[in-house]
Order: structure tokens, then C-alpha cells, then sequence
């Protein structure tokens, strides 16, 4: 038979469960994204100097939905960056932590969550007096990991992109290194080879092969030698190779006396999709045009790269899309077949039956899109701006309320209806199946609202991209060596769960 506890034991337990419970509700939890303070260092030969401080968008990756982390007074978390090669270094600190009762949550072991978590490497976790000796050790004898792309000489500074692949172990140690970028600042977010699906931390990363890195930095002369480069890393992005499958056309026949190729075959010569998959801009160096400088950089290199048919963004979010709208409407200018697209104010609209084609040179638009290499939906909609900013002023949709324009004409309108039917084709092909099971007035209301919308969106995003060629044309040229409306989707191919970021 189990022994009572007296009344005086009783009252002692409720006393320490009360005053733990009051420290949890009003100091035991701390917001982990305010905890967590994040640092570029750079190496000297005395030890690091700061650079830059700031702190993650999201930590509910790491810590839990709420982002809180329990059982502490004023924690401070510190990951210092040395923002050369990115060997991170943890330190947590607090004022007071929790000393639960029994049955009292014990308070989050923070570095125990990070490394079981393998959200960073082993040597994140050393002392911090290893951490800065060996800075001092390395100063600017370090160059990034594969092969210099291209060197950008802005207005003030200069920078240098890196491209490598994932299977190269030193691009892979230093993609493991900022990894924890990822979900610290792209919602949903993910690491290269994680299974969503399993609770086990372990990476899967036999397809490394596939994955290619592009790492931007920042390069001055170094202050101690003036013949040596000093780099700050800005931000990265990861592009994953998929087969791309050709119908033949015509088929081809079978031949007996067919038989495999001999030797070694390499599988980088087969035809391929590449997909943009993550896409990180440390905050010090958003609104700069270096997210436009990365992004460039890589659509040129796969616009050129005879294996890619096809360059795709996986799940990108609205500042992403803004960015690579900019950009992609920004290239098909140059391409003479578009811009000689243009609507047909001849067309005769009918009341019912089958609209004609509206645009002129319109037959042309799959070659010019295959030859421009974009996914056919992300096509469409820069069409669609390069159409809308055709239209006549008293028409085409603005984001300024207060500028004077003329009163449209009958030709006009009928110039606005055939850019919206245009529109209106897209979303509804896009939406077929949802539209489907509402009464008409009921999809035509939808579609109009939508409409309302994209006008809106398109607006401003042509007004973002004549600032941003309005300031490119200051800048130097390079050296070489963005949400959806009604369930809108990009592409069928297998999701790699890791989206992108920038602003």
C-alpha cells in the first residue's frame, strides 16, 4: 500500500509548483526569434571583428510553433558567422534559469536542439577561444569553394559568384555550414535531402550529383594585405537537375541490332529541367540589387547551358516573384520575336462561340518561349505585364490614384477587353476544375475579382521594373569567367520541399 504524504509536504510541492509555473508565465518563455541573434565576423589576425548583427524571420523549424523557448530570463543566443567560409560558432547566455519541480518541464536545452537537430555542424559547438584563434590562424589566406563565375563590379563594391557542385565536399561543407539559413528565413523551408515525412534528422544526399551551388559574396582589398582579397558572404542559392523527358517526334523504330552504349556515360549531357530551389539573402544585403545580381547570373548561365531546356523556380514566394518578374521581363525585352508581340486592336470580339487569337505573332509564342527557356505559366504572366504596359494610358491599370489621365476612347476599351480576355483565358485554364463547379455568374464574378487583382499586382510590378532599369543603367556590367491567385501551380515535376527568399 503506497504511503500518504502529510499535509505539510503537500503544501511545499504546490508552493514550488506555483512559483514554477509564475516564472514560466512571465519569464520562462522567451521568443526564440528575438533570442537568437545571428553575426557576420570577419577574421583578423588578432582574433574577428564584427560586421554585421541581425536576427532570423522564423524559428519555428527549430524550436516549435510558437517560436518559444522555455525555462529561461533574458537568453541570448549568439551564432557568429565567420563570413569568409561561414564556420559558425554557438553561444547562449542567460540572467536565470528555471529550477523545475518534479514534473515541471526541464528548460530547452538550446545547443542540444541544434546539433541533434543537425541543423549545424559538430565544430558550431567548440569554445569560443577555438573558434577565434582559429580565425586569427586563417585571416584572408581562404578562397571560396569551386569555380569563380563571375566577378560583378558594382558602383562601390565589388562581388564575385561561386559555383560548384554539391558532390565536391568542400562546396557540401560549406552548404551544410549556412543551411540553417534556410528555414531561419524562407517560411516552409527545408534542408537538401530531408524527408518531410520522417522525424529523423539524417540527409539524404546520394543525388549531390544533381545539385548545384552558387554562392555570392562581397570582395575588398584586405586591410592587413592589400594583395590579398578579403570575402563576406551575402547569400546563396541551390538548382536541382531533373531529367527532361522529350517525346520523339516521329517515334523512332526499333532496331535489332540496338544495344546500350559502352564505357562510362555522363549523365550531366542528358537533356534537363533545372529548378531554382533555395534562394538566401542575408538582411544586411537585401535592397542592394543583390538578389537581381544572383539571380541574373544564373539565368544567363542556364539560358546558355545547352543541356537545360527549361529554368523553373520551385514554390517561390511574393517577394521572389517580384524579383524574377523583374528579371525575366527584363531579358524577354532583348529577345527581337517578343517584344514584337502586341495585341490585335483589329479583332473582332464575338458575344458567344470561340474567341480568335488576339495577339499579333501569337503562333510564335511556344518557340519563343522554348527558346527563351521559361516555364510556360511564368511565360504567360510576363506576357501578360509586357502586353498591359502596351496599353493606352487611360486604360491600363496604375497604382497612382492621383495622376491626370485622358478619358478613354471607344478603341481604347476595346484595346483593355482584349488584353483582359487574354488574362481571363489563363486563369480560367488555370482554375478549370474549381470554376467547373460553380454556377456562371458566379465564375464570371470570380474571374473579374481575380482580374481586379493580377491588373493590381502587374502594376506594380511594372513600376518595380522601371526603377530597377532606371538604376541599372548607372551600373557596371558584369565580368565573366515573388502569391498566386486561384490555386495557381508552376510545374508537375517532384518537389526537392526547399523554396527561396530575397527582398
Amino acid at each position: 500500500m503506497a504511503s500518504v504524504p502529510d499535509v505539510e509536504e503537500c503544501k511545499h510541492h504546490a508552493a514550488s509548483l506555483v512559483a514554477s509555473l509564475e516564472l514560466a508565465d512571465e519569464t520562462g518563455l522567451v521568443n526564440a526569434n528575438e533570442a537568437l541573434s545571428i553575426s557576420l565576423v570577419a577574421p583578423t589576425s588578432s582574433g574577428v571583428k564584427p560586421v554585421a548583427t541581425f536576427h532570423p524571420k522564423f524559428t519555428y523549424p527549430i524550436f516549435g510553433d510558437d517560436e518559444k523557448i522555455f525555462g529561461y530570463k533574458d537568453l541570448k543566443i549568439s551564432l557568429r558567422f565567420r563570413a569568409n567560409d561561414m564556420r559558425p560558432h554557438l553561444k547562449t547566455s542567460y540572467g536565470k534559469k528555471l529550477k523545475p519541480s518534479p514534473g515541471v518541464d526541464e528548460p530547452t536545452d538550446v545547443a542540444a536542439v541544434l546539433e541533434e537537430g543537425r541543423h549545424l555542424p559538430k565544430v558550431a559547438f567548440v569554445k569560443g577561444s577555438d573558434f577565434e584563434n582559429s580565425s586569427k590562424q586563417l585571416g584572408d589566406n581562404w578562397k571560396p569553394p569551386g569555380t569563380l563565375h563571375t566577378t560583378i563590379n558594382g558602383t562601390d563594391d565589388q562581388f564575385e559568384i561561386w559555383r560548384g557542385s554539391l558532390a565536391d565536399p568542400a562546396v557540401k561543407q560549406l552548404n551544410g555550414r549556412v543551411q540553417i539559413l534556410v528555414p531561419l528565413f524562407i517560411e516552409g523551408g527545408s534542408y537538401i535531402g530531408q524527408n518531410p515525412e520522417s522525424e529523423s534528422p539524417e540527409l539524404d544526399l546520394s543525388d549531390a550529383d544533381r545539385w548545384t551551388v552558387f554562392f555570392l559574396y562581397k570582395t575588398q582589398k584586405s586591410a592587413e594585405d592589400p594583395e590579398k582579397t578579403s570575402y563576406v558572404f551575402v547569400g546563396y542559392s541551390t538548382v536541382y537537375r531533373f531529367y527532361y523527358f522529350q517525346r520523339p517526334t516521329p517515334p523512332a523504330s526499333p532496331r535489332d541490332d540496338w544495344e546500350l552504349p559502352k564505357g562510362d556515360f555522363d549523365l550531366a549531357e542528358l537533356p534537363c529541367k533545372t529548378r531554382l530551389s533555395q534562394f538566401v539573402i542575408l538582411p544586411p544585403f537585401q535592397g542592394l540589387g543583390n538578389g537581381h545580381r544572383l539571380y541574373k547570373t544564373m539565368f544567363d548561365y542556364y539560358h546558355e547551358h545547352p543541356q537545360t531546356h527549361e529554368f523553373t523556380v520551385e514554390n517561390p514566394n511574393e517577394s521572389f516573384d517580384d524579383l524574377r518578374d523583374i528579371c525575366d521581363l527584363a531579358f524577354l525585352r532583348t529577345v527581337p520575336e517578343f517584344k514584337a508581340l502586341h495585341l490585335d486592336t483589329a479583332v473582332s470580339i464575338p458575344d458567344f462561340g470561340v474567341i480568335p487569337a488576339l495577339i499579333v505573332g501569337g503562333d510564335a509564342l511556344e518557340e519563343i518561349r522554348q527558346k527563351a527557356k521559361i516555364a510556360p505559366r511564368q511565360f504567360a504572366r510576363v506576357l501578360e505585364m509586357y502586353l498591359m504596359s502596351q496599353l493606352p494610358a487611360s486604360v491600363r491599370p496604375s497604382l497612382d490614384l492621383d495622376s491626370i489621365v485622358p478619358a478613354p476612347t471607344k478603341a481604347d476599351r476595346h484595346q483593355e477587353r482584349v488584353w483582359q480576355l487574354i488574362v481571363k483565358q489563363r486563369l480560367y485554364r488555370h482554375n478549370k476544375d474549381a470554376l467547373s463547379q460553380v454556377e456562371p455568374s458566379e465564375r464570371i464574378e470570380k474571374l473579374r475579382e481575380t482580374l481586379t487583382g493580377v491588373e493590381l499586382e502587374y502594376a506594380r510590378v511594372l513600376a518595380a521594373h522601371d526603377r530597377a532599369m532606371e538604376h541599372s543603367k548607372a551600373q557596371p556590367q558584369l565580368q565573366s569567367n515573388g502569391k498566386r491567385k486561384l490555386g495557381e501551380t508552376e510545374s508537375d515535376a517532384p518537389s526537392k520541399k526547399a523554396r527561396v527568399e530575397d527582398a
